[in-house]
């Protein structure tokens, strides 16, 4: 019998990296490519990134999931600098994926050794004959003590916003969503024909369980297991947004991170709740009354909070 403990955070923009001047058009800059002479750089914002290394501690995970990390290369620097090296993650993964706008990719920090890597960066949707998914499913293996193994599936969902229309974005996205969760759970069926195994869905799936759901069959499904669910429901939540007073839309507390344990998993693990880290959040999230991390202010470690659960495997 092995145990684990398991995190899935969006730790918001990991970035090590250039920056354009105002005046150049990004999006043709990534398209045509560019002289570096013609960025500014800068290094790592120390305090949120001080503030981000803080809140991934609080998890206390042996795995964590993340999302919005730049490259490989930014969070080898992350872990060496603010994590303290090699002492609690002995590796960690990036694969470059299909934000080719933000360069945002899915990653992973493993306290133990990572095997069977397999990206779906380059599926193609079939309808639009463009990449499927917004950023990758990344596919792994997580080797435990006792030749246990947990493989998980990474993931960063299509976000709800939308620049084109930013008062009516989770719809006008909906579908890019519905696509992402459908093949997720085709690609968990191809691994675990049966659904039986010792399996976990993660990573910010951006959209909420109601009635317009783009990611409800997948949550949903019953072979898998919202471990959110096992908290009351006011405290079902994992990101805070500020609102869009243009729009008219006031600030909203909604889970868009997910643990999705298989049914073995959640009969191996029947009364264990998750936890969730709000002490990151900006201080303008009002719902959260706990303590919060040293120093957050005018800087936070993310709008979204690391979900974790500990795991018998």
């Amino acid at each position: 019998m092995a145990t684990i403990t398991l995190a899935t955070f969006n730790c918001e923009n990991l970035f090590a990296r250039y920056k354009f001047d105002k005046k150049v058009d990004k999006e043709k800059a990534f398209k045509d490519g560019w002289l570096a002479n013609q960025g500014h750089f800068y290094q790592f914002d120390k305090e949120e990134t001080r503030l981000t290394a803080a809140a991934v501690k609080e998890t206390k995970a042996d795995v964590v999931a993340l999302q919005e990390v730049e490259s490989n290369g930014t969070l080898r620097q992350f872990r060496q600098k603010f994590l303290n090296g090699r002492q609690k993650y002995k590796e960690y993964l990036v694969i470059d994926g299909n934000d080719y706008l933000r360069l945002i990719d899915v990653g992973i920090l493993s306290s133990f050794h990572l095997e069977n890597i397999r990206s779906h960066m380059h599926e193609i949707n079939k309808k639009t004959n463009r990449e499927l998914f917004s950023r990758d499913c990344l596919e792994c293996d997580i080797i435990l003590p006792d030749k246990k193994k947990l493989t998980l599936f990474i993931n960063h969902f299509k976000s709800m916003y939308n620049p084109a229309n930013p008062c009516n974005g989770r719809a006008e996205t909906h579908d890019k969503r519905a696509v992402q969760a459908k093949r997720v759970k085709e690609i968990v069926e191809e691994r675990f024909p049966d659904a039986n195994g010792d399996f976990a869905i993660v990573g910010d799936l951006n959209d909420y369980i109601d009635s317009e759901s783009a990611i409800r069959n997948l949550v949903k499904w019953n072979n898998v297991e919202n471990v959110i669910d096992r908290l009351p429901e006011e405290e079902r939540w994992t990101q805070y947004w500020e609102g869009n007073k243009k729009c008219g839309l006031n600030e909203t507390y909604h889970q868009l991170d997910y643990i999705l344990i298989s049914k073995s998993l959640a009969e191996k693990n029947p009364d264990t709740k998750p936890s969730i880290v709000r002490k990151g959040l900006p201080k303008k999230a009002k719902r959260y009354k706990g303590p919060w991390l040293k120093d957050i202010g005018n800087k936070a470690a993310s709008d979204h909070c690391p979900l974790v659960m500990q795991l018998i495997i």
